[in-house]
């Protein structure tokens, strides 16, 4: 008897700002009411998971990345109550709802530093990493954004010491080498999960655990905090699944899997950074390259695939030079580039607003091994507003329609948390959820087709995946088996026609079905002849019997 799969491998994932998605109630600003009330939109979609930001109380001087308290709901966004109805009436539609855990460090405007600057005998002392005079060490880790951040360690008069931060000086790391602070998440976590929550999005697990910064005392061991966490949450939910932000050396990020008792799921930077120098290179070595330098993951683990993170395009892992021809392509003016590692635009500007070359980006993140995650509005094509400073510029609000405020809010102009983009090519009157979905040949359609064949074809999920050979650099082929199932998928990284041929006569006398159009083809002599226009992909799925003594498959891994 088989044992079922985790829900995770064969979800599609939706990365939601509450803020900046949907207006319940007027004031301007997104809310769980409005969320709510575009659910209906997103099982049309094809969502089967929606990964909430944080959306706790906090200064938001960070997009809610700074907390002031892990128990309740940011007035402006809703209630306990709201939140509460939204995730029942998701999972009423099938859509499992996962939150941000965001305890590598708090708001400085939380009890918790508020209480410890103020005394040194205070319990909370020693929530936080405190030197009376930091030394100066240029071989350790600097801050998360560099530029904006001078250092990762901030005098505070009132404590008359210094504390350390990797992020903001506002947001002052927690110290997980404390028990007591550790007792603190699995409260935090306890009182999430018993709304239902299917999991947890953990922010910077490295910099959580203090693993790398070596000034730091560290817990006795690290990676059991994550193997205690994830017994915690199986003893609450046994389906309920981590997903960690982890962004580390290749031979470094699989340990986070542990022997499947740690996370779950862990974010695929290194696909990621490699995925985009193929595209700019129009050619398949660096995904062969990284896909094969990649650790499998565990049985029970997954890795969730993307095309950018939520605020910014990360190309930290590649070589100067090679990050510098990506920019050149895709976004080649300075005032998009950030940190001095890559871009802060959305994916539709960042590809041109080419339709051919953004749906077979998200036909790469469908098919190549691991879950696929998708930041809300990408799907329409939504722009940025580069006016907006640093990683705001890709937080613009979700465009529903070319009505008042882009069917955001019905508040005046002058309330919005952020002003509809307009006048561009991605403005709200021509991009937008509306008129996309009345328009069958519209790009929200055409991603609506992928994530539904996605689903209808969980062996891209969860199978096994083997890269068939093709004789031309352009053409990435590769397979999935799963079961006894087999699903090929095909892609043209390059701007011309190209021809190819694929083996398949392991299964000769079979049949390829086409996945995304009509069409059927016969295995005749185990050989595969396809065209492929210019950045144009096809799935297929092999169906029928083999003809007896083919050979096995060889290929990949």
């Amino acid at each position: 008897m088989r044992v079922p799969q985790p829900w995770y491998k064969s979800a599609i994932v939706y990365a939601v700002d509450v803020e900046k998605y949907a207006d319940g109630d007027g004031d301007g600003v997104g809310d769980f009411r409005g969320l709510t009330s575009r659910l209906d939109y997103l099982s049309w979609l094809g969502v089967s998971c929606v990964w909430i930001l944080p959306f706790h109380p906090s200064p938001r001087r960070d997009n809610g990345y700074d907390v002031t308290d892990y128990f309740q709901v940011d007035p402006r966004l809703g209630t306990l109550e709201d939140f509460s109805d939204f995730v029942k009436r998701a999972g009423e539609r099938g859509i499992r709802v996962m939150i941000d855990l965001v305890m590598d460090h708090t708001s400085d405007q939380h009890p918790w530093f508020q209480a410890a600057r103020r005394s040194r005998s205070s319990r909370y002392r020693d929530y936080y990493v405190w030197a009376d005079m930091p030394s100066a060490d240029t071989a350790c880790q600097g801050p998360v954004f560099p530029g904006e951040q001078d250092g990762v360690w901030t005098y505070d008069d009132v404590a008359g010491a210094y504390y350390y931060h990797r992020f903001y000086a506002f947001q002052p790391n927690l110290d997980l080498a404390n028990e007591e602070v550790r007792r603190q998440v699995d409260r935090v976590m306890d009182y999430w999960l018993c709304f239902g929550v299917a999991g947890f999005r953990m922010d910077a697990v490295p910099i959580m655990l203090g693993l790398d910064d070596p000034r730091l005392r560290k817990p006795r061991d690290p990676h059991g905090v994550l193997r205690d966490l994830r017994a915690l949450v199986q003893r609450r939910r046994p389906d309920a699944a981590l997903l960690g932000e982890a962004d580390v050396e290749a031979e470094q990020i699989v340990k986070y899997f542990g022997d499947d008792d740690e996370l779950n799921m862990l974010f695929n930077f290194l696909l990621n950074n490699w995925l985009w120098l193929a595209l700019a290179q129009e050619r398949k070595e660096p995904l062969l390259r990284v896909l094969e330098q990649l650790p499998a993951a565990t049985s029970a683990g997954q890795w969730v695939n993307f095309l950018r993170n939520l605020d910014e395009l990360n190309l930290g892992w590649l070589s100067d030079e090679d990050r510098d021809f990506v920019l050149q392509r895709f976004s080649p003016d300075p005032a998009t580039h950030i940190y001095g590692r890559g871009a802060r635009g959305r994916l539709a500007p960042l590809l041109g607003g080419d339709r051919r070359r953004i749906e077979l980006a998200f036909s790469l993140i469908l098919t190549l091994p691991g879950t696929p995650m998708l930041p809300y509005g990408d799907e329409i094509g939504l722009g940025e507003d580069l006016s907006l400073p640093g990683r705001e510029a890709a937080r613009t609000i979700m465009q529903w329609s070319a009505g008042r405020n882009a069917g955001f809010s019905d508040a005046p102009r002058g309330r919005l948390v952020r002003k509809p983009a307009s006048g561009d090519p991605f403005g709200f009157r021509k991009v937008n959820v509306e008129d996309e979905r009345a328009d069958a040949g519209s790009l929200l359609n055409a991603v609506r087709e992928l994530l539904v064949a996605r689903r209808d074809n969980e062996e891209f999920g969860l199978g096994s995946w083997h890269v068939l050979p093709t004789d031309t650099s352009a053409v990435l082929a590769h397979r999935c088996n799963w079961k006894d199932g087999i699903v090929l998928a095909v892609h043209n990284l390059c701007g011309n026609e190209r021809r190819c041929e694929l083996d398949l006569r392991d299964q000769q006398g079979r049949r390829l079905d086409d996945l995304l159009a009509a069409g059927q083809h016969t295995l005749d002599d185990g050989w595969f002849h396809l065209t492929l226009p210019p950045y144009g992909f096809r799935w297929f799925r092999v169906v029928g019997e083999r003809l007896a003594g083919n050979r096995p498959c060889v290929y990949g891994r």
